[in-house]
C-alpha cells in the first residue's frame, strides 16, 4: 500500500502572503513540515502541491534545492491539484496536509493513518477539539476520485475534503478524537499574530536532532500560558467558512 503524504502550499495566502516560506528558528515553514513528516513511519512518501500561478515558482524553487517532489496544478481547484497528485504519484493513500501547520506532529499523523486503515474507511481524520495546526486527514484514492467527478459547489473544490464529509451514505468516514478542551488552542499560521506565537515556541523547543511533539507544546504553554493570547482573538477555519459564504450569496 502506497501511503503518500500531500502538502498543499502556495505564496498568495490573503491573509499573510509568503507564509509557506517564512523562517521559524532559521529554516522556512515549508522545511519543518517536511522534516516533520519524514519521521512518520506510516507514509510512503511526501510530495508539494502547489499552482501554477507564478508567485508559486519560488515554492518550485525551495523543492528543487531541497530535493522535495512537487506537483503544480489549479490554484483555486484544490480538490482536482490533489486528484491529479495521487494519480501522477500512484497513491492508493492520501494524507492531506497543509502549509500553514509547521508544527504538525509525526505521532499524531501515525496514529490517524494506523485508524484509517483500521477501520478501513474512505476518510479519517483528527477530530475533536483539537489544537488548530495539528490538521491531519487521510483519504482513499476512490475516495478522492469520485469526490473529484462528482463535487460541483465551490467549497467542494476550493477544499478536498468536505464532499467525502457531507456524504456519509457514499463514504464509510471516521474520525480519532485525541484531545478535549484544546480547540481554543492555535498552532497554525494564517495571521501575523499567529506567526508571533510560532516564532516563539520554535525558538523555546526546536533542535535540528529531532521534531518536539504536541507534549512538548502543551507543556510549554503550562508554563506561559500567557503565550495563548497572543493569537486567541482569530476566527477558526475562516477560509472554508468564506467559502461557504460566497456559496450563499
Amino acid at each position: 500500500m502506497k501511503i503518500i503524504a500531500i502538502i498543499q502550499a502556495r505564496m498568495s495566502s490573503t491573509r499573510l502572503p509568503g507564509k509557506v516560506l517564512m523562517p521559524l528558528a532559521g529554516r522556512p515553514v515549508l522545511a519543518h513540515i517536511v522534516n516533520r513528516l519524514e519521521y512518520c513511519k506510516s507514509i510512503s512518501d511526501i510530495v508539494v502541491a502547489t499552482s501554477t500561478d507564478q508567485s508559486d515558482d519560488l515554492i518550485e524553487d525551495w523543492c528543487t534545492q531541497a530535493g522535495v517532489k512537487l506537483f503544480r496544478g489549479s490554484l483555486y481547484d484544490v480538490l482536482d491539484r490533489y486528484y491529479q497528485t495521487a494519480t501522477l504519484y500512484k497513491a492508493d493513500v492520501i494524507v492531506r496536509i497543509t502549509a500553514d501547520c509547521p508544527a504538525i506532529d509525526h505521532l499524531i499523523v501515525d496514529e490517524v493513518v494506523q485508524g484509517f486503515i483500521a477501520g478501513e474507511y474512505d476518510f479519517f481524520g483528527l477530530s475533536g477539539e483539537f489544537p488548530d495546526g495539528l490538521d491531519c486527514t487521510v483519504f482513499s484514492y476512490g475516495a478522492i476520485y469520485r469526490a473529484w467527478k462528482e463535487a460541483k459547489l465551490p467549497s467542494e473544490r476550493e477544499h478536498v475534503g468536505p464532499y467525502i464529509e457531507n456524504n456519509p451514505t457514499i463514504f464509510k468516514n471516521g474520525g480519532l478524537h485525541k484531545f478535549t478542551g484544546l480547540s481554543h488552542h492555535r498552532w497554525t499560521l494564517d495571521e501575523p499574530a499567529d506567526y508571533r506565537f510560532l516564532q516563539i515556541v520554535f525558538d523555546r523547543l526546536f533542535s535540528p536532532l529531532r521534531p518536539f511533539s504536541s507534549d512538548q507544546i502543551l507543556s510549554l504553554l503550562e508554563k506561559e500560558p500567557e503565550l495563548l493570547e497572543i493569537n486567541s482573538n482569530i476566527i477558526r477555519n475562516e477560509g472554508y467558512l468564506k467559502s461557504l459564504i460566497k456559496e450563499e450569496k
